[in-house]
């Protein structure tokens, strides 16, 4: 048998669980505020043969799609939606982090009436059971609901990203501050060798990619 111990932060259990591959188990206790997850593949033999597996199981864990988003003719309250929505049609679930409480709380009313025949589903700590939200808003750096999306927006400062599919950063192009925060974000998200793109809002509030 051959064990492979990893340390992501704290919250990305169960997201690893779901994705180590049918020949393998994870287990993991929490130590210091991080999941020590030791991946463990099993029904090996001598060679190791299902070995791979897991490397590739880990390798895909570690992986993460960081994308920007320049807000330049539309507003946060506009564009969040949209691309909320387009989430849940990928039955992926979300958490929202916020710069800050007062930003939570109104995105959190918003959610439920930016549209007159329409609401995105979604709750806050506050409302509870925030292990079953598909969305999940918050000002913290917390992920109760296992999310596989993490968008970031009004500066809010990342937790490790590591174990999500992707992260999104949604910044304010006439915030001097947001914009040099932005470009610091993919400064670093380079630096750890995530995979990164940056879309430029169109007039019409669609997008566009430029890098």
């Amino acid at each position: 048998m051959s064990m492979l111990a990893i340390a992501i932060p704290q919250g990305h259990f169960d997201v690893l669980r779901n994705r180590i591959t049918s020949g393998c188990r994870a287990r993991g206790p929490s130590v210091f505020g991080f999941w020590q997850i030791n991946a463990v593949a099993t029904g090996l033999d001598a060679n190791f043969e299902k070995r791979p597996l897991l490397e590739k199981a880990i390798e895909k864990f570690m992986t993460v799609d960081v994308l920007f988003y320049h807000l330049m003719h539309q507003p946060l309250e506009a564009a969040l939606p949209a691309l909320l929505q387009k989430c849940l049609e990928r039955d992926w679930r979300v958490v929202v982090q916020a710069g800050s409480q007062q930003r939570c709380e109104a995105l959190d009313a918003h959610l439920w009436t930016f549209q007159d025949d329409s609401f995105l589903p979604h709750g806050t700590k506050s409302d509870g059971f925030a292990e079953q939200q598909p969305i999940y808003l918050t000002s913290e750096a917390d992920n109760p609901n296992a999310a596989d999306v993490r968008f970031l927006v009004d500066r809010a400062a990342p937790p490790p990203l590591a174990g999500y599919q992707r992260a999104v950063y949604m910044f304010d192009g006439n915030d001097p501050d947001a914009l040099g925060d932005a470009r610091q974000r993919w400064k670093d998200a380079k630096s750890e060798g995530f995979q990164v793109t940056y879309w430029q809002q169109r007039e019409n509030g669609g997008w566009e990619r430029k890098a």
